[in-house]
């Protein structure tokens, strides 16, 4: 599919990379002076709401550049444009509702590295669509690394096939600790009782097992989440049969709070783990945030983390259907 729309036109990024005949990301810009304000912005994108889907898909992911984006309201305009289902966020991550279907993304220490993953890839239902918004972009550091997921699938399968076979055959198991208040001093810091929008315990197991979750209550007021099996590798429609390495090992294999195993409870190896997280840095496509750049990026084909960032740092994010 060549790229053909007279209302944007094609920039470049810092970090950006050719792979497999796709510009990751895609950078689009106004098509001319005079056209950068989000008025000029949101008719575009209304007028071509086919064909920028599309691009999403195609290049997996999409950078608004140079359009006069200023805050959480006009983020949200730029969302609704497409009429995309929202759809809620459940994770560890401490979060803040700021308007409508945006929230703050992350609110952990921006000291910390958040580790690349696929959103929500732990629940039944997870968004096809992440889309960020740069308000305050970091003075130091702060990127929003993403990662081409088939990339990985590909070089583990070519480095350790045997282990790929084994695992995808097995599937995973995991495990993760809800606190039992919230700790905006962790990045995993979400309690129980915001995670999954309750106070009452029965009904947040509830809640739990309709995501897909076993569920054990800690003396100390937290739960402990036992998720499994869960696949190792997941083929999405509409993207070249790519096999996606739509897992999150790396990120909870012997963590404080998370566990990650094969689904039988055997271990997996640390070796590969290892070589694994070199994988995923080796294959991952850095950018410098600019201050009112939006990127929309296909979480069925992407990874996503957060660089270390000096403050201040204000991102806000949509998950969509």
């Amino acid at each position: 599919m060549e790229f053909g729309c007279k209302d944007f036109k094609v920039g470049k990024c810092e970090g950006e990379k050719q792979i497999d005949g796709e510009t990751l990301p895609l950078v689009l810009q106004p098509p001319s002076e005079g056209k950068s304000g989000v008025k000029s912005l949101l008719e575009a994108l209304d007028r071509n709401k086919e064909w920028f889907d599309q691009m999403i898909t195609k290049n997996s992911a999409v950078l608004l550049r140079g359009f006069e984006v200023e805050n959480a309201v006009e983020f949200n305009d730029i969302i609704e444009t497409f009429g995309w289902d929202d759809i809620r966020y459940v994770g560890p991550a401490p979060r803040t509702h700021v308007h409508k279907r945006v929230w703050t993304a992350n609110e952990g220490p921006l000291s910390e590295f958040i580790y690349y993953h696929h959103e929500m890839v732990l629940i039944k239902e997870f968004p096809k669509k992440v889309i960020l918004f740069c308000e305050v972009p970091s003075p130091e550091g702060g990127e929003t690394p993403f990662v081409p997921s088939f990339r990985v699938t590909e070089r583990m399968v070519q480095e350790f096939p045997e282990m790929v076979e084994e695992l995808e055959k097995k599937g995973l198991k995991y495990t993760f600790t809800a606190l039992s208040n919230d700790n905006t001093g962790s990045m995993r810091g979400r309690g129980w009782q915001d995670a999954f929008a309750t106070t009452d315990p029965a009904e947040a197991e509830r809640r739990a097992r309709a995501l897909g979750m076993d569920v054990e209550w800690l003396a100390d007021g937290g739960v402990k989440t036992i998720l499994g099996p869960r696949c190792l590798t997941r083929v999405f429609e509409g993207r070249k049969g790519r096999r996606m390495w739509f897992n999150t090992l790396v990120g909870m294999h012997g963590k404080d709070l998370s566990s990650a195993t094969m689904a039988d409870g055997c271990e997996i190896p640390a070796d590969v783990v290892k070589r694994c997280e070199e994988i995923i840095e080796e294959e991952s496509i850095q950018f410098k945030w600019q201050k009112g750049d939006v990127l929309f990026l296909d979480n069925y084909a992407t990874l996503h983390g957060r660089r270390p960032a000096l403050p201040p740092r204000k991102v806000l994010v949509a998950t969509c259907k």
